[in-house]
């Protein structure tokens, strides 16, 4: 059985997973090989984990999420620091990354607000906001925002009525809505007389930024956000200024995802800034606010480089912020950004057990090796969707440096040809069906776009912490499909 690879791809070797001291950014902090070969993650080896979780599970070392969340927040804070001339910066958590209740709790405890982007995104940052700051908080629940495209009526009322930080709008209607939230709540008795709702208007930058066509946001011809260039995003900011209803607070930019130049966002501050700056003139409001959005990248395998720190990322806002306002003349605003993928990617790795191993001929004595595991794109669909591209190593065991390496292809075991996982990895040439493959950086878009394709059931979110683990959710069964049927 030949392990010669595909003519054109790299030599073996080149496509190996990085172990955790080669690549920490790939990894939980607290990720390791143990003495004896299995991969630990929050002091507890793959093989203590699955004894008390079916595989397929995420992992999620609460520590690595708590230090990133406080990074993120405390950079923001320090470049955007008032004795630095600047007024004050702020990191929303992107909830859509993944949010549960006790995800919320962490990230808020740690200094962040969350930015959701549906009612139930809404309503879980409210019950995490709720355990963190008492119930007082959520009737000024400052620290959340609702983004998205499409809002009914109903999610902007919720989203005026708890008095969110950021309510993004969206679209002209959008604006129509918040109006009539403010009517309703004002003959209801929630708002005062001449209480206004706070809103922010997204957007379209014309800066294309991302990886892949579908999570690049800021061209025109896409659905978030109002274009700056065709005149949309100002007739709607005028709208919002001439009701006496509503507050323009801010400005908001987001200008795709997995991010690793900041050039792009240096390019959206002067586009933001720069209508702040004719809005002032022309009608005397000179925004408080710009939110610029998230979109900050990590790396997903070994031939990826490190992103940028959020120090990094901070200081290079702050610069730009600052730089732009000098020349235009006008006061900073305070800034907020809103990481999802670089505080809960690396946090996270996806346990997979093989379930069978099928050597693939693929002519001129090349061939490749497909490895199925027991979940696929019902877990992971951004390798289908996004083409994005993962790694695996084998975790229950420290490899054979004898057995060398073959070229595989990590595959799922849903009924289509696309559904793969790790698209092209350098695995042992030992690898035996029941060894465990640990996927790094699941941590983001993992669970929170899973599905029950094929009718799988979604696996469960373990978190581990000093040799402790618990579940964050748990696994679905049958029983809880069924549940669903009438």
């Amino acid at each position: 059985m030949t392990n010669q690879i595909p003519s054109g791809e790299p030599p073996l070797g080149v496509l190996a997973c990085p172990e955790p001291e080669d690549r920490p950014d790939l990894w939980p902090t607290t990720a390791r090989r143990t003495p004896d070969g299995e991969l630990a993650l929050g002091g507890l080896t793959v093989s203590e984990i699955l004894a008390d979780a079916p595989s397929p599970v995420f992992v999620l070392d609460e520590a690595d999420l708590r230090g990133r969340a406080a990074s993120w927040s405390a950079a923001m804070a320090e470049e955007f620091w008032s004795g630095y001339g600047l007024r004050g910066g702020e990191a929303f958590y992107a909830g859509k990354a993944f949010l549960t209740t006790q995800v919320a709790r962490i990230v808020l405890q740690e200094g962040m607000g969350i930015d959701t982007a549906s009612r139930v995104e809404l309503a879980v940052g409210l019950t995490g906001l709720e355990k963190v700051d008492g119930p007082e908080a959520t009737t000024h629940a400052r620290r959340l925002g609702l983004h998205g495209n499409g809002k009914t009526p109903a999610e902007v009322t919720t989203a005026v009525r708890h008095r969110v930080g950021h309510l993004v709008i969206d679209s002209p209607e959008e604006v129509d809505h918040a109006v009539a939230a403010v009517h309703e709540l004002r003959r209801s008795g929630d708002f005062g007389a001449d209480e206004r709702a706070r809103v922010m208007v997204r957007l379209t930058t014309g800066i294309h930024a991302g990886g892949h066509e579908y999570i690049s946001t800021a061209h025109e011809d896409q659905k978030f956000g109002l274009s700056v260039s065709t005149g949309a995003a100002r007739r709607t900011i005028d709208a919002i200024v001439a009701a006496d209803e509503l507050e323009l607070a801010g400005l908001h930019s987001h200008i795709g995802s997995q991010i690793l130049d900041m050039a792009g966002f240096r390019e959206a501050v002067g586009v933001v800034l720069g209508l702040r700056h004719e809005i002032a003139v022309d009608t005397g409001h000179l925004c408080p606010e710009v939110d610029l959005g998230g979109g900050y990248g990590i790396a997903y395998t070994g031939a990826d480089p490190v992103a940028p720190s959020p120090a990094q990322v901070a200081r290079t806002l702050a610069e730009a912020v600052r730089e732009t306002c000098e020349r235009l003349g006008d006061e900073v605003p305070t800034v907020s950004i809103e990481p999802g993928r670089a505080v809960a990617g690396p946090t996270t790795v996806t346990l997979y057990t093989v379930t069978g191993l099928k050597r693939v001929e693929l002519g001129e004595g090349a061939s490749r090796l497909y490895v199925s595991i027991d979940g696929g794109m019902s877990d992971n669909i951004r390798p289908a969707l996004y083409e994005a591209a993962y790694t695996a190593l084998v975790a229950n065991r420290r490899p054979d440096p004898s057995a060398g390496l073959t070229r595989a292809r990590v595959v799922g075991k849903h009924c289509e040809s696309g559904d793969v996982v790790v698209r092209d990895v350098d695995l042992p040439a030992d690898l035996a069906v029941g060894d465990v493959l640990a996927v790094p950086a699941t941590g983001a878009y993992g669970r929170s776009m899973a599905s029950s394709y094929n009718l799988f059931t979604r696996p469960g979110v373990r978190w581990v912490r000093e040799g402790e683990s618990g579940w964050i959710l748990r696994p679905e069964t049958i029983e809880d499909l069924l549940r669903l049927e009438d």
